[in-house]
């Protein structure tokens, strides 16, 4: 063998070291020890090598950058009859995510929160009660008590709320096949397909390439009033939480449900208010009307940690990972937005200053973390806080007349959406 071989097949074999030291790094750092362990002694990689805290994800984010100009993803076929609207490129996330780790190093200085503007872009008939943006922030959806879901699309709005500009209008499709209200929606990671969970106990399917269609294509009967409703990120599993006190799991093919064996693991005889996937799809977390949140694995289904009284005796409205997996930002009407540590399950941290604890208000982050969102039911306001700092920032008056409903910021830019109970929807973003 030459030495050109020899150097070429010591150098991928370095290489090969190397992304098992970031397989190894990364899985140790998101709490999937039992992963790591594996992996390391598979690979004689120690255990506790040190490397910069999620340094795996951020090179496969610089690596989806260079990618950027490949075809759009779930748009390489449009039958006739269809629209050309699905999704880009994931967005990029910001090479630095917020490092809720530096929350143990005493105080910061907090972050200057821009001006913002808003304008309505729609109403429904009824309260408008939810909202979820696609994986690449090219569309937003909404859904009312008036039992209808409109979508959006972003560029659209932003068009819309330019000086001097003609009629747009920004709503692209209206999908009308419940009965009930509308409780929560959300996108298929790569395919056309928009679902909802409403008061009539079912699970709606909506392919929004086509453009004629305004009823599902397949639906779930539950047993239960479904509240709140999750794709697991490769799209293979949807995840429910209904006025049963165990999470339902369904495959999204065959619509087969799964949940715990163990009911030990169930939340206290209490509704599941909201259900979100982490990241990677490895774990999930609850937020339950008893007020606690629990997390569970997402291969077994089983509870690996409980928070009891999450939020005291109130019910626990809201609770959402940070993208490292590592935090867990929860809302609750005790007054409270609280950040916990998946691992241990301590709160790290408390935002103070606004009042909820009449609607199922959410706590959200902004696309890069910096910031947390939520809503003030006296005062009609949007509150913000520095995330890490928990300094209050901003109390913005939402020009909702009544309580805010939902709260639901883009994942790949500065703008987010307000639903409320005056039937408005309300996009905003930073002036310009």
């Amino acid at each position: 063998m030459g030495i050109v071989d020899q150097s070429r097949l010591l150098q991928e074999g370095l290489l090969q070291r190397h992304v098992m030291a970031l397989i190894v790094s990364y899985l140790r750092d998101n709490n999937l020890n039992q992963a790591a362990t594996a992996v390391a002694n598979a690979t004689m990689i120690p255990l506790n090598i040190e490397l910069p805290p999620n340094k795996l994800l951020e090179l496969v984010q610089k690596g989806l950058a260079v990618e950027s100009s490949a075809p759009a993803r779930g748009s390489a076929s449009i039958d006739a009859g269809t629209s050309s609207i699905g999704y880009g490129p994931l967005p990029v996330l910001p090479s630095r995510l917020t490092d809720f780790n530096s929350l143990q190093t005493g105080k910061r200085a907090s972050k200057f929160f821009p001006k913002l503007v808003s304008q309505q872009i729609s109403e429904h008939k009824n309260a408008a009660r939810c909202a979820r943006f696609s994986p690449d922030g090219r569309l937003v959806a909404t859904g009312g008590a008036d039992a209808s879901i409109k979508l959006f699309e972003v560029e659209k709005i932003q068009q819309m709320m330019l000086p001097d500009v003609g009629s747009i209008r920004p709503a692209i499709r209206t999908f009308f096949d419940h009965i009930h209200p509308i409780n929560d929606l959300d996108f298929h990671p790569q395919a056309h397909i928009l679902v909802s969970g409403a008061k009539d106990r079912t699970i709606k399917f909506f392919d929004f390439a086509k453009t004629s269609a305004r009823r599902a294509v397949k639906a779930i009967q539950d047993t239960h009033n479904v509240r709140s409703v999750c794709f697991h990120p490769c799209g293979d599993f949807l995840l429910a939480g209904t006025d049963h006190p165990i999470p339902h799991l369904y495959d999204s093919n065959t619509l087969q449900c799964y949940v715990s064996a163990s009911l030990q693991e169930k939340h206290v005889g209490s509704a599941i208010n909201q259900v979100r996937f982490s990241e990677n799809g490895g774990l999930y977390v609850t937020a339950s009307k008893d007020g606690g949140v629990r997390f569970w694995d997402g291969k077994t289904a089983r509870c690996v940690r409980a928070i009891q009284g999450a939020h005291v005796s109130a019910e626990a409205t809201s609770a959402v990972f940070t993208r490292d997996q590592r935090y867990v930002l929860s809302c609750g009407k005790d007054l409270a937005v609280v950040l916990w540590d998946v691992g241990s399950g301590r709160q790290v941290k408390r935002y103070i200053g606004s009042q909820h604890s009449q609607t199922r208000c959410q706590a959200v982050f902004t696309h890069n973390e910096e910031f947390v969102l939520s809503s003030d039911e006296p005062k009609g306001e949007v509150v913000v806080w520095d995330a890490l700092t928990g300094d209050l920032m901003s109390r913005l008056n939402s020009n909702h007349a009544g309580a805010l409903r939902c709260i639901e910021h883009s994942p790949s830019e500065a703008c987010f959406v307000t639903c409320g109970s005056d039937r408005t929807v309300r996009f905003w973003q930073t002036a310009r």
